[in-house]
């Protein structure tokens, strides 16, 4: 029995690919990722029905999706100030000398990272567990199947003994009122024998 599909979603570019597979390890091939995004945090089972519609209908194949407008992918975007107009504050001011904008520049803050997330929970515990019962619904039916084979071969053995029986019976029953007939008749006739005898 084949498995169950899941979509999986993950950021590419401006875009968030979706893709239909059984596994992670399927859809990270579909994307063409050589690392686990999963536990990067970057990638995710999604159950949206009005998302997974379209992936659950190709199978396999990456949809990739517009993550809003393009003026607001280019508001999103980091700007970057120029450095000779970002001293001065002023546009119109020329262009200091390299000693000078060095005497007037104050040193940057080392940026501090933000600390990572922790890894989302990986699902892989819960997917072999679904798996593990899948199978063993698969084998449940199976014995019920065979045993409901057995019952019907040892119905059909029992009715085949029962019908053997019955005619057994009635081929002895038979030879017994034959006999008993016989049995009664020889013993009238010892019995008139006998009175004759006696006369």
């Amino acid at each position: 029995m084949p498995r169950a599909l899941k979509v999986f979603r993950t950021p590419i570019g401006f875009h968030d690919a979706y893709v239909a597979a059984p596994t992670k390890k399927a859809a990270l091939e579909a994307w063409g990722s050589t690392h686990d995004l999963f536990a990067r945090g970057v990638a995710e089972i999604v159950t949206d029905p009005a998302l997974t519609e379209e992936p659950l209908a190709a199978p396999g194949k990456v949809i990739k999706r517009s993550r809003g407008t393009t003026a607001e992918q280019i508001a999103a975007l980091p700007t970057v100030e120029r450095p000779d107009r970002a001293a001065s504050g002023d546009e119109d001011e020329p262009q200091r000398s390299t000693s000078a904008k060095a005497k007037v520049k104050t040193p940057a803050k080392p940026k501090v990272r933000p600390k990572p997330p922790p890894p989302r929970p990986s699902p892989d515990t819960l997917e072999a567990a679904e798996a593990e019962l899948e199978a063993a619904g698969r084998r449940h039916e199976d014995d019920t199947r065979t045993l409901a084979r057995e019952q019907a071969a040892l119905d059909r053995r029992r009715r085949d003994l029962e019908r053997a029986q019955a005619a057994e019976r009635a081929k002895l029953q038979e030879a017994v009122d034959r006999a008993d007939t016989a049995y009664a008749a020889a013993l009238k006739r010892w019995r008139a024998a006998r009175a004759g005898d006696g006369d």
